[in-house]
């Protein structure tokens, strides 16, 4: 095993020089082997990686297989793993589940090869997310900013500046409202939508370190900071700054919230949500993202520049020479580098070149998620996920109350900490 893997890995750094589209390797040192790996990327998503998998079969002579599990990656993996038969490597969304996988015996460590790639090529936060009682475990390969707010320069026009605070974009939203308009959609439909909103505030007003405490519920979320951050967000969704005012704004799911700032028909300017709107925009829009779709960072509150980041991370699951060296593979900035180029991508692999991003909205995105000062990642992945991403419950579910009628605060905190309190005290993943 160790002779096999070392000729794995002199060829992966013989051909590291050679760019995304080395020559064909055949036969490589991992000739015959074959690979599986599960994640949640689909249509043009799965065709993406399936282009790095690609370099990496030339590169080795392995056959790699990709499955699309979507949204259903937990259900599919929890049955492949009880049936015996797990694939070598997934894509796991949620840090939380990786910590119950580990933690199960389910997954197994990465081998020191990768691990120095990670730890010179990857900022130590992205390593903390991977790591599970002091074993590195996995390492996020496509991420997401989820602090950027997204704007029609049409609608908006060449005089329009960003704001750069949160006083700033409020009265940006109220100057907008007073002409007419309905500047800001918001997809509530989707509760994931407003979890978001909510991590992006609370990190401001709370900061990193309350926020990894309520993330692990050493704080009730009857805590007056959270009451803080809700109340902060209320000055945004007041109902004459959404399309349709507030019940609108709870019927419509995050796509179409996109579509309604770049679609034909746009009913507002301006959109919040992670780096994959531009995946919306181009599927479903004639806009163009860095020409008519434009993106700003999510609007200063507190003293430092604030990301929530969520992402894959991808874990393995058997322990062959194949499955390390695809892991290896893929942890370095070349693989990322394959998929910056066509688009619809972010990494947290900080030598991955700005350059390699197709638009210059992207490259921002990049260069933000990267160099941020204060970053978490998303709160609603940390939490078990019977209370944090459960749709129509849970998190969800209480900030879809909070938004329909803010006046109720005291009655949504108490929701939120029943609910934390119940999900935490059964141990959900």
């Amino acid at each position: 095993m160790r002779c096999l893997w070392g000729l794995v890995a002199a060829a992966l750094v013989m051909t590291g020089c050679g760019g995304p589209h080395p020559a064909p390797v055949h036969p490589g040192p991992l000739s015959g082997q074959a690979i599986e790996v599960l994640a949640v990327w689909s249509d043009e998503e799965q065709a993406a990686f399936e282009r790095v998998l690609d370099v990496f079969e030339r590169r080795t002579g392995a056959s790699v297989t990709y499955v699309s599990g979507g949204d259903e990656v937990p259900t599919v993996l929890a049955t492949r793993l009880a049936g015996g038969s797990p694939p070598d490597v997934a894509g796991i969304a949620q840090p939380a589940l990786v910590r119950t996988l580990a933690r199960a015996g389910s997954l197994v460590p990465l081998d020191p090869g990768t691990e120095s790639v990670i730890d010179a090529q990857f900022a130590p936060v992205w390593k903390e997310l991977g790591t599970v009682d002091g074993r590195l475990y996995g390492f996020v390969f496509k991420a997401a900013n989820k602090s950027t707010i997204w704007y029609d320069a049409g609608q908006l026009g060449p005089g329009f500046v960003p704001p750069r605070t949160w006083d700033g974009f409020v009265e940006t939203l109220r100057k907008l409202s007073d002409t007419g308009d309905t500047p800001l959609s918001v997809g509530g439909a989707d509760g994931w939508t407003l979890t978001d909103w909510f991590e992006n505030v609370y990190l401001q007003t709370a900061g990193g370190a309350m926020y990894d405490r309520l993330a692990r519920h050493e704080i009730p979320w009857t805590d007056p900071s959270v009451r803080t951050a809700l109340q902060t967000l209320g000055r945004v969704f007041r109902p004459e700054y959404l399309p349709g005012g507030i019940s609108s704004a709870l019927q419509t799911e995050f796509t179409e919230s996109v579509v309604d700032v770049f679609g034909e028909d746009p009913q507002a300017a301006i959109v919040f949500e992670a780096d994959f709107v531009a995946g919306v925009i181009a599927e479903s829009t004639s806009a163009t993202v860095g020409v008519d779709a434009r993106v700003f960072p999510f609007p200063r509150i507190g003293p430092v520049s604030s990301v929530v980041s969520g992402g894959d991370t991808l874990v393995a699951l058997t322990d062959e020479p194949g499955t390390r060296a695809l892991m290896q593979f893929l942890a370095g900035s070349e693989a990322a580098s394959i998929w910056a180029a066509q688009g619809g991508f972010v990494s947290p692999n900080r030598e991955v070149e700005l350059g390699q991003y197709p638009d210059d909205s992207t490259r921002q995105i990049a260069e933000e998620l990267v160099g941020a000062e204060n970053l978490r990642f998303d709160m609603s992945d940390l939490m078990p996920s019977a209370f944090g991403a459960t749709r129509g419950d849970g998190f969800w579910r209480a900030m879809q109350d909070h938004l329909a009628d803010p006046a109720q605060i005291d009655r949504v905190l108490a929701e939120l900490e029943a609910e934390a309190t119940a999900a935490y005290e059964r141990g959900d993943s």
